[in-house]
């Protein structure tokens, strides 16, 4: 009888236990699904154009007659954020001169309603903002610069006879001097 019994213990804890894990994986399988829905609906809705790093790439290799300041910064970043008003300034002050400022945000896909959308507008930024969603760093980060080992925050300045990349940030001085460099 005690064999009987824990032959149908067992049985009953098999089968228990086989239902839970459908259960479970039913739910995480609707959580995914939920997710990937959030997520769909947040990049639908945000302000800034979303590229991963194959839409991104060619802004970096334009070879028109003008001279480019890519800027790569996250909203969570303060030295990215004390020197955006440099970019800003030199955007106003050099548009005229065939120079084009480009700030590729890093923010998370959560943070792109909550953080970076509320700061762009605060801050009445006018040079062109995107995002880059791209998980795949280690592939890309390469491709920017064989250098740049992922820090914020980064500028890479380039026209077509010359190409810098600084994995630092600037003061406004420091950026109009390295500037210069490319358009005198």
């Amino acid at each position: 009888m005690n064999k009987l019994f824990a032959l149908g213990l067992m049985v009953f804890i098999f089968f228990g236990c086989a239902e839970k894990k459908k259960e479970d994986k039913e739910v995480a399988e609707t959580a995914d699904t939920a997710t990937v829905t959030q997520e769909d609906n947040t990049t639908a809705a945000v302000k800034f154009p979303v590229y991963d790093f194959e839409g991104l790439e060619p802004l970096l290799h334009k070879e028109d007659d003008k001279t480019y300041i890519i800027n790569f910064w996250a909203t969570w970043c303060k030295p990215c954020i004390k020197e955006m008003p440099y970019f800003e300034r030199v955007h106003a002050e050099q548009k005229d001169n065939n120079v084009e400022v480009i700030l590729v945000s890093l923010d998370m896909p959560n943070m792109w309603k909550t953080r970076l959308e509320p700061y762009v507008e605060n801050k009445g930024i006018q040079s062109e903002v995107i995002i880059l969603d791209d998980p795949k760093q280690n592939d890309w980060i390469p491709k920017v610069s064989e250098g740049w080992g992922g820090a914020i925050p980064a500028t890479l300045i380039y026209n077509k006879d010359k190409r810098t990349f600084y994995e630092r940030g600037f003061t406004y001085e420091e950026l109009n001097e390295e500037l210069n460099t490319f358009i005198n």
